[in-house]
């Protein structure tokens, strides 16, 4: 199996592994920011272009380094590949350089979006972002639509990472919603509003990185940080019935589908598909509806951590595992 060496640290990986998921491997503190890619999907990542890195050292056969910054998400390991991610000036300024081109025209709407607190665009902003901005035109404006009976489209918070395009595409009978138009007129959207219905619709608001897509049944109930989340589950006969519910006291604001730290969907421990279906997302409001396993660890430097006392993984009990 090739060996890698990122930001100094060694590691073995499988053959077609990328320098990204290479990364993960090794752990968060040298694993790149991704606002596209998405390992659960298909012919995801490739877009944001946050996960550059610089090759120092193409591999052992051909030691000559990449000439330009790289897509970690979409680049495989070479034997003997020498790579630098947070110990590069070259990759952290052009880092800076895409979110500053990210959140040209998004909105400075953190306070009221429903997004905050488990947003990797403000991760990434925090890391990586300047104090002002220096772009002085008018942003791209779009009104808030319907596209599905519990789903809100706010395209002025859209980076087009696509990550709601390809879920539609793979995991739904039918995709109804697409990216119309090209360029700087490229956005997000349906022809008919209210046309995005499939039973396994909701999972685009679980893929979103930002605030582009809500849950309307969830929408300015609560901040996140001041909920609860907790791992339960129920029999479906859609889905694994494996979520996360969000507790305000004893009332089940939201239903999400389960996440890692790196923001995906898990899958089951039998290594089926963790997407949850809309009757559980949506209907299943009463904590009578679940069995509810324990809290959930949020492992994440998000402020949604925060007033949250759950034991790491390791400390857990078994029964909270």
């Amino acid at each position: 199996m090739p060996i890698v060496t990122i930001d100094d640290r060694e590691i073995e990986v499988p053959d077609g592994t990328t320098i990204l998921n290479a990364a993960r491997m090794i752990g968060p503190d040298v694993s790149p920011p991704a606002m596209c890619y998405y390992s659960k999907l298909k012919v995801s990542g490739g877009k944001c272009r946050t996960c550059l890195v610089e090759v120092s050292a193409g591999s052992t056969k051909d030691p000559r380094p990449m000439p330009k910054l790289v897509a970690s998400c979409s680049t495989p390991i070479m034997d003997g590949m020498i790579v630098k991610n947070t110990t590069s000036e070259r990759v952290l300024d052009a880092r800076n350089g895409v979110v500053e081109y990210l959140l040209m025209n998004h909105p400075l709407d953190c306070p009221i979006c429903d997004q905050a607190g488990e947003c990797h665009l403000q991760d990434l902003s925090y890391e990586h972002g300047l104090e002002k901005t220096r772009f002085e035109f008018e942003r791209r404006t779009f009104e808030p639509v319907d596209i599905g009976e519990h789903i809100k489209l706010h395209m002025n918070r859209c980076i087009l990472c696509y990550r709601c395009v390809n879920t539609a595409d793979q995991i739904t009978d039918k995709r109804v919603h697409g990216v119309l138009g090209r360029g700087d007129h490229a956005e997000i959207s349906t022809y008919i509003e209210n046309v995005v219905d499939n039973d396994f619709s909701g999972n685009v608001i679980d893929v979103c990185p930002v605030g582009a897509l809500t849950d309307k049944t969830f929408r300015f109930k609560s901040r996140v940080w001041f909920t609860r989340p907790m791992d339960a589950h129920r029999n479906c006969d859609k889905c694994s019935g494996r979520a996360a519910v969000w507790l305000f006291g004893d009332e089940v604001l939201r239903v999400t589908g389960r996440k890692d730290q790196w923001g995906e969907v898990e899958d089951t421990p039998e290594g089926n598909s963790g997407f949850i279906c809309n009757t559980c997302r949506y209907d299943k409001k009463s904590l009578a509806d679940w069995t509810v396993e324990g809290p959930r660890y949020i492992d994440r430097h998000s402020v949604i951590s925060q007033n949250h006392y759950e034991l790491e993984p390791a400390e857990q009990p078994k029964s909270l595992k």
